[in-house]
């Protein structure tokens, strides 16, 4: 395996030191993923905190009630629901500028052409990524993506208490770790996470707990795991949105759908048979390919003002 300077996978972000000298200690490893899958804070975080600070900060008030479609289309409602926040902003700039009636009211929207240049600039999609890239190549639109971040960020620090794990997260987390590594493996601020894993008492259950700052989910579940458990079907990851499904494949290890709208008796069927079939190994093939089908079939790809 190539490796960078500091010894780390390449690609692997320095900060994520930890996954790749994560030794295992149970024959089975699970990635669970955090907002939307263990926790019910998808709809709070972006009701409450992301779309209101989209239309204050990109200037969108003019807009208002199509640019919180938009977003709630993106961010929840929809094949790119939990997208890295940066690549779902960018999601939202183009869906708006082809809605209706931003259209029919001539209204110009931001461009994202600056942001465009950070996401294919190779940089990592994280505050620190988004702030390094904008330092050294400063622009008005730059400037607005940061104060856009900062402000989510301290909106969902305010806001964002008290909202528990979905029913059944416990118990299955209590049950998997008898015989599973458990690991969070998420795209949100590594702060957020721990604040909110611990807030509910479920750190404990977990080996490591992995934000944004360590890299993509793919690469949380390749540097932590793969090569390190007996075959690929030793490890699985679970997760709420598409993007979870991707870095599943993207990784090579299985997948577990919790289905948006649906979660209380995904993870039902977890605790009750999933998990059971996954340490048989009869998890992978039909049975696996069963419940991403259902999964799809709940996230539409075009826009109901588009159909």
């Amino acid at each position: 395996m190539s490796a960078t300077s500091g010894g780390s996978p390449a690609g692997t972000p320095e900060a994520a030191r930890v996954l790749v000298d994560f030794v295992p200690r149970h024959d089975f490893f699970v990635g669970i993923d955090s907002d939307g899958c263990a926790f019910d804070a998808m709809e709070i975080k972006h009701q409450e905190c992301f779309t209101p600070a989209t239309i204050k900060h990109w200037g969108l008030q003019p807009v208002a009630k199509a640019a919180r479609e938009v977003a709630l289309f993106v961010n929840l409602y929809s094949t790119s629901r939990g997208l890295n926040r940066w690549v779902a902003l960018q999601r939202v700039f183009d869906l708006l500028r082809a809605h209706p009636d931003v259209q029919a009211r001539g209204f110009v929207g931001p461009s994202g052409a600056a942001l465009a240049k950070f996401l294919g600039s190779g940089y990592p999609r994280s505050d620190a990524g988004i702030a390094q890239w904008a330092d050294e190549h400063p622009s008005e639109e730059m400037s607005t993506c940061l104060a856009w971040g900062a402000a989510v960020n301290a909106s969902i620090a305010d806001m964002v208490h008290g909202v528990p794990p979905f029913p059944h997260v416990r118990e299955t987390l209590a049950m998997m770790q008898r015989q599973a590594d458990l690991m969070v493996v998420s795209a949100t601020p590594a702060e957020a996470l721990q604040r909110e894993w611990t807030e509910h008492g479920l750190a404990p259950f977990m080996s490591v707990i992995a934000g944004q700052e360590m890299g993509s989910k793919a690469q949380h579940v390749r540097a932590a795991a793969m090569g390190k458990y007996a075959d690929a079907e030793h490890v699985l990851l679970i997760g709420d949105a598409p993007g979870d499904r991707d870095a599943a494949r993207e990784a090579g290890c299985l997948y577990y759908p919790i289905n948006p709208g649906h979660e209380a008796a995904s993870w039902a069927r977890l605790r009750d048979e999933a998990f059971a079939r996954f340490t048989a190994g009869t998890y992978a093939g039909a049975y696996q390919d069963a419940l991403v089908a259902e999964f799809e079939a709940l996230l539409p790809d075009t826009p109901p003002w588009l159909r």
